[in-house]
């Protein structure tokens, strides 16, 4: 029987039956609720969801997840209203004047930035977020609203264009469900991690949700009978005890299949027990009782109730080998450990309560501050998108000092961020490290477990290596490395600054006299908001700036400014036009002419182009600023075999392109490329790959485009792998 789909006032009394039965609201809180939703309903009334739905159903689901979460009555009322100041004429002033400067923070910190003049749809990502991130600092509430939001829009993602959706899918997976993992929140990080992984391979989703369902009899069996021996046991030792299983999330099961190249049936912990009591002690009880039964696996055994995860999690973790030798793991943790790793700080936050033990609400928030002032001090808004990604990966490593403190890193990073996560100054005297007792390099990945001891030199003037910046994981070693060359090294970095920034102009052939290059590179930077030029070159070469990144505007400016044009005397003049032909351009004053498309420079539809008369093999076009065509054709050799030539208006040739792609090595970086040009239908003709020294891997492919443009989509695309430095043609 088909269920009928409810209005929005049903949708909204049901919430608000949740609110005074379930949570015990008091009449004044929901009649600040209900004021809330009636002025939501109003301004949205006109407005549609993708689905077809009235708008007004999203702000009630949004908080409907936050009474899940046990938020307050502020935060549902900053859920219902949190799209009117983005979305309609309903002003931030308004918010404020009807419910309070609380309600009108929370709905701003979730508003989005206006439309300011930023570059690149990057920048602007990144200062969304650094809205976010300084809010979030101030009431926690925030980021729990946020998520709640894109919770719901990922729920109901099906409607959206494809490309859209694959965007705020990866967006969730490297943004957002990050986030949520360093609060704890897992209910909310394991289902936005699975509905990203739906929409960003869905064949592999579909695949994992398969075997789940077929998963065998046999298995099914084996954990319902192993739960019932183990209910029996400790009701002997702890009678409140509460047994029941966990299934694995899909993107928990991705990652180990594709990221670790397993079979499903080689993945044991796709089904858990977990062992809830009432207090501590009852644990060790309940762990003492499972090592009894079963045999623990060596090495498999996590206790995180007396060393917690940053995201306070707490829990006992063993892995031990059941009948027949099947391994599966139990956890075991109290009811107040559940709660918190269902839904984290979410489940400790008391605002309502007088900010009662808002210093240890601080402490758990540093991370945020230390995020915001290491941007600060880098300059580039885009580091917090950087740090997201790679300081609040889910996998996280213990690491314990000689002195045995617990230093928690992510997984991948080594001595280098060990050190400086302990301090700056012992991370800027670092000369070299042990690990278990024994010199390690300085590249080591440190593990879980390991007791790391800093070797440092109190040798005057003794500092950072810049190859360090390339092995650092941590955004935060990453600044403090570049922070020590900024102040440190200043003339150094002015040299190393200028020398780069004019390396690469040789690379991408951009050539300027001295008073054009001074006054070009003054503009830069300006745009870049420094005060001098030397400024500029002194951030470039400590590495607050990426001279890579500014390529796109630095060929855009100097193709429109500074390009010499082609002096037109020296090129035919129009006798006769060639008719257009199956080779997609037009020879002036020639006709009936072999065409062939020179090698050198690979030009494209879109591309400014020359032809050249060769001896025998007719005419060879080349990009105008191929080095193989001379800056000055009035004083070349032969001047009078240069010829224009120029693209039919409906070509639809197509061209063959080469890219030099520069990376961080790691494992999967080509697949990940190869997988980004077969969504986009690219065909790759040739590939070929160059590690260097420095952690850093070149790719050089050719492949297949009709034009420019399209050249330009699979560039943009190509640099948005993890680990992409830049994207040359």
């Amino acid at each position: 029987m088909e269920t009928k789909e409810l209005t929005p006032k049903e949708e909204y009394a049901l919430l608000k039956a949740r609110l005074q039965k379930e949570k015990g609201f008091t009449e004044a809180e929901i009649a600040e609720i209900d004021k809330a939703f009636a002025l939501a309903e109003e301004v949205h009334s006109a407005q549609l969801r993708y689905s077809g739905q009235p708008y007004i159903i999203h702000p009630i689901a949004v908080a409907n997840i936050l009474v899940d979460f046990g938020m307050d009555a502020q935060s549902i009322e900053a859920a219902l209203l949190h799209d009117t100041v983005e979305d309609t004429d309903v002003t931030l002033e308004q918010v404020k004047h009807e419910f309070g400067n609380e309600v009108a923070a929370l709905v701003d910190g979730v508003t989005k930035l206006g439309k300011v003049p930023l570059a690149t749809k990057e920048e602007f990502q990144a200062e969304n977020i650094r809205k976010m991130l300084l809010a979030m600092y101030q009431d926690i509430r925030v980021i729990i609203i946020k998520l709640a939001d894109r919770l719901h829009n990922m729920r109901t993602l099906d409607f959206m264009a494809p490309q859209k959706k694959r965007d705020i899918a990866l967006e969730t997976l490297e943004i957002y469900a990050p986030i949520a993992h360093r609060l704890g929140i897992r209910a909310a990080k394991e289902e936005l991690e699975d509905l990203a992984i739906r929409f960003l391979d869905p064949i592999a989703y579909a695949d994992i949700e398969k075997s789940l369902d077929q998963m065998t009899k046999s298995r099914l069996e084996f954990l319902e009978e192993t739960k019932e021996k183990i209910r029996e046991r400790i009701a002997t030792v702890v009678k409140t005890a509460q047994i029941d299983g966990r299934i694995k999330s899909v993107h928990g099961i991705y990652r180990k299949m594709y990221m670790q190249n397993k079979n499903f049936d080689q993945i044991y912990d796709i089904y858990a027990i977990r062992i809830i009591v009432d207090s501590v002690i009852d644990c060790y009880n309940c762990l003492g009782v499972i090592h009894d039964m079963f045999r623990p696996m060596p090495g498999r055994f996590k206790d995180y109730i007396s060393t917690p995860k940053p995201n306070m999690y707490q829990s006992l973790h063993t892995t031990v080998l059941g009948r027949d030798g099947i391994p599966f793991e139990v956890q075991i943790r109290t009811w107040e450990m559940h709660r918190t790793a269902e839904f984290g700080i979410a489940a400790h936050w008391k605002y309502k309560l007088g900010l009662k033990g808002k210093s240890n609400l601080d402490e758990r928030l540093a991370w945020i501050r230390q995020m915001l002032d290491d941007q600060k001090e880098s300059g580039d808004v885009q580091e917090l998108v950087r740090a997201i990604k790679s300081d609040l990966i889910p996998e996280d490593v213990f690491v314990f000092t000689p002195r045995g403190d617990v230093i928690n890193l992510p997984s991948g990073a080594t001595v280098i961020d060990f050190a400086y996560a302990i301090h700056t100054a012992v991370g800027n005297k670092m000369v070299g490290a042990k690990v278990d007792g024994r010199i390690v390099p300085i590249d080591y990945q440190v593990k879980t477990g390991e007791i790391v001891e800093v070797l440092t030199s109190s040798q005057q003037g003794k500092g950072p290596s810049r190859d360090w910046l390339s092995i650092a994981k941590t955004s935060s070693a990453r600044n403090k490395i570049r922070s020590w060359f900024k102040n440190e090294k200043r003339d150094e970095n002015i040299a190393e600054g200028k020398a780069e920034v004019e390396r690469e102009f040789r690379r991408n052939y951009i050539r300027l006299d001295e008073e054009q290059y001074e006054q070009f590179i003054k503009n830069l930077a300006a745009r870049q908001h420094f005060d001098n030029v030397d400024d500029f070159y002194a951030a470039i070469g400590f590495g607050g700036i990426s001279v890579i990144r500014l390529l796109p505007y630095i060929k855009e400016e100097y193709n429109k400014n500074y390009r010499p044009q082609e002096p037109a005397e020296v090129l035919q003049e129009v006798k006769t036009t060639r008719p257009k032909g199956k080779d997609g351009v037009t020879v002036e004053g020639v006709d009936n002419v072999l065409i062939k498309f020179s090698r050198c420079c690979n030009p494209l539809p879109g591309d400014n182009i020359i032809g050249f008369i060769t001896r025998g093999h007719g005419i060879s076009v080349h990009k105008r600023d191929c080095p193989n065509v001379p800056e000055d054709l009035h004083n070349c050799q032969e001047p009078e075999r240069w010829v224009r030539v120029t693209w039919n208006d409906d070509v639809k040739k197509e061209f063959k392109a080469s890219l030099q792609i520069t990376a961080l090595s790691r494992i999967g970086l080509m697949a990940d490329v190869s997988v980004q040009l077969a969504n986009m239908r690219v065909n790759i003709n040739e590939i070929s790959t160059r590690d260097a020294k420095d952690g850093r891997s070149t790719i050089y492919m050719t492949i297949t485009v009709s034009n420019v443009d399209h050249l330009k989509n699979v560039i943009s695309r190509i640099e948005k792998v993890d680990g992409v430095l830049s994207v040359e043609r």
